[in-house]
């Protein structure tokens, strides 16, 4: 596969990557199969309703657990064990818990903000403030949901954003993953009678979680966003996440619906809402101007060959925060020579050099 088409680690899979038209449907069918068996178990104890909707808090906490972390581990398993590939190709670098509580406080910031703008604009009715300090059993179950919600988040941008994405890209195109992974967010987010704002929004939501995906070269820090904002909207202000009552009292303020649906979100939440709208196509928009400004970086990047009489002395030379690199001293042959610019790396295919000090090789552009 060339590698203009890889997304996050090069790593090359030693084993089965599925077809294009495949691996949405192999997504659709771990959801399915680990889903099934949970909802059974749920059922039974009185925590999640025939339609597979939790009850109550505790109700909440074993859906966002149980079913996720099944969910997760089907798909983390099938690219460990079929596709042979590593983890870091699905966008789970290590040392990025840096990038994930970044996002998670970036995540709650952009919730209230959206939750802010709404009740400014008549949508919700203000009561109390911080009502679960009144609560200890409330406050516990709140911070309890936190790492629910970020296995939850976690478990979906893994599937979505990490294996799906990549898995697609790797096979035909970026552009085509982008589209296949939202597509399939956006119908596993679906209900009979949905109103078409929900809809549209939740497709934007999942171009806003590719688009930061794609700019970071990894699922970390969206992870924690997707984590905070789905926390502190299900806990801090009483109204509905996705259209799920946690059941819990508000952890900042109460707000009370008293605008049209299209301003509040109705019966889905502030998810609904044609504010949220506004704020991912702004988001989308600021991660397409800086994945723009990569790329073009990237493209200026492999104009510049190494001058002959700075790999000569085979030391680097700085350009920069960017480094030439080189093997063997002398212009004769380069060994592994290559330019570092930012997250990209220009380097000679065969490494041979002639004694005029022109470049024969041919030009790999590889992310680092």
């Amino acid at each position: 596969m060339p590698p203009d088409r890889s997304l996050y680690a090069t790593t090359p899979a030693k084993g089965w990557i599925p077809w294009t038209p495949l691996a949405p449907v192999l997504g659709l069918v771990f959801a399915i199969v680990t889903e099934l068996p949970v909802d059974a178990v749920l059922q039974r104890f009185g925590l999640v309703t025939d339609r597979g909707d939790p009850i109550g808090v505790r109700g909440l906490m074993g859906f966002l657990l149980v079913s996720f972390i099944l969910w997760g581990a089907a798909v983390v398993g099938w690219v460990l064990a079929i596709e042979r590939r590593s983890l870091a190709t699905i966008g789970m670098q290590r040392e990025r818990w840096h990038a994930q509580l970044a996002g998670f406080l970036a995540g709650m910031g952009t919730i209230a903000a959206v939750v802010a703008m709404i009740a400014l604009a008549g949508g919700y009715r203000t009561g109390a403030v911080f009502p679960a300090f009144g609560d200890r059993g409330a406050l516990v179950a709140i911070l309890i949901l936190a790492p629910c919600f970020l296995i939850q988040a976690g478990v979906e941008e893994i599937v979505f954003r990490g294996w799906l994405l990549s898995a697609i890209t790797r096979r035909r195109s970026l552009l085509l993953g982008v589209v296949l992974s939202t597509g399939l967010f956006a119908l596993m987010h679906f209900s009979r009678g949905q109103p078409l704002l929900v809809t549209l929004n939740v497709v934007l939501f999942g171009l806003f979680a590719c688009a930061w995906s794609v700019a970071t070269d990894s699922i970390w820090g969206v992870v924690g966003w997707h984590a905070g904002w789905n926390w502190l909207l299900a806990t801090g202000f009483k109204v509905p996440v996705t259209g799920i009552d946690a059941d819990v009292p508000a952890l900042l303020v109460t707000c009370t619906p008293t605008g049209r649906d299209v301003l509040t979100g109705g019966a889905q939440g502030p998810e609904g809402s044609v504010v949220c709208t506004v704020f991912f196509v702004v988001g989308i928009a600021y991660f397409a101007v800086r994945i723009a400004r990569q790329r073009r970086g990237n493209r200026g990047a492999e104009t510049l060959p190494p001058p002959c009489d700075d790999v000569a002395g085979g030391s680097p030379l700085s350009v920069g925060a960017s480094a030439v690199s080189t093997g063997t001293a002398g212009c004769g042959i380069v060994h592994n020579a290559g330019v570092h610019f930012g997250q990209s790396t220009i380097a000679g295919a065969d490494g041979h050099v002639d004694q005029t000090g022109n470049n024969t090789s041919s030009v790999d552009i590889r992310k680092s």
